[in-house]
């Protein structure tokens, strides 16, 4: 089945449970819970099967996007030509037609990425493959415009408001754009961390947002690939609510780009 992109599925369902509200047997109760969808979305580019993702299926025409813009499918947004969503059982597809200098260097590479979700190089073929060097950014001097610990303060009091799949289901991880002063602009959700950063990226590229003036607030720790996707934006900022690991560090220091974690209304850790 093809699907309109614009009408946004639910992203959780129903399951059945049982309820324990302390120790005896008379205290458990049966109910309904609203769980996260988690289900195989595949890319196929230009015809090509080329990676198998487990997502929330909602915003897949950003997540696609994004995608193909943060794994260097393609060199700027406008070389995704067409979009198209199909839903199987318990699965979707989402073909992508990709302008054809980006179609015949994605060929060359020798990566398969089949079932990657988590780690960030999962079927890497060899070390060599491994992109743990990405340029410097060429953004804006944004460092100097935003006042650290207000920004991130204001950030981390707006996210919870923006995150409506979380509400309901309080398993998700949410990416966030803000403005320079911590506003928070726009939010996409999703089980995986990297996901959501797909999706938010995916969005802020389909309209035209300029991403080196503002900085991205997730509700994860730091990964390695967060800051990597980051530094192929030129988004000169990353925070997060939990902790970096150390090849985010060393990599945001590389790229030129600012990292802040452990990141609360009362305080914030700088890194970078």
């Amino acid at each position: 089945m093809i699907l309109d992109d614009e009408v946004e599925r639910a992203g959780f369902q129903l399951r059945p449970a049982v309820r324990h509200r302390g120790t005896a047997p008379r205290d458990a109760s049966s109910a309904t819970d609203r769980v996260a969808e988690e289900l195989p979305v595949a890319l196929v580019v230009n015809g090509i099967s080329h990676a198998v993702m487990m997502v929330t299926p909602r915003e897949l025409q950003s997540f696609a996007v994004g995608f193909a813009l943060t794994e260097g499918l393609v060199a700027q947004a406008s070389h995704v030509y067409d979009i198209e969503l199909r839903e199987h059982a318990r699965s979707f597809e989402v073909e992508i037609t990709i302008a054809q200098e980006d179609f015949v260097q994605l060929k060359q590479q020798r990566r398969s990425m089949a079932g990657r979700s988590g780690c960030g190089v999962c079927g890497i073929e060899s070390l060599e493959l491994l992109d743990l060097k990405p340029g410097r950014i060429t953004a804006p001097a944004l460092h100097d415009e935003v006042s650290l610990p207000p920004a991130i303060a204001r950030a981390a009091a707006e996210l919870g408001a923006h995150q409506q799949l979380m509400k309901v289901t309080g398993g998700v991880h949410a990416a966030a754009w803000c403005d320079a002063d911590g506003a928070v602009v726009k939010v996409c959700e999703d089980v995986g961390r990297h996901n959501a950063l797909d999706k938010l990226i995916g969005h802020l590229a389909l309209d035209g947002v300029d991403m080196r003036v503002g900085f991205v607030f997730m509700s994860s720790r730091a990964s390695y690939e967060l800051v990597r996707k980051a530094a192929r934006m030129n988004i000169p900022m990353l925070a997060t609510i939990s902790a970096p690991s150390t090849l985010a560090i060393d990599i945001a220091s590389e790229a030129g780009i600012k990292l802040v974690s452990f990141c609360r209304q009362d305080g914030c850790v700088e890194y970078t």
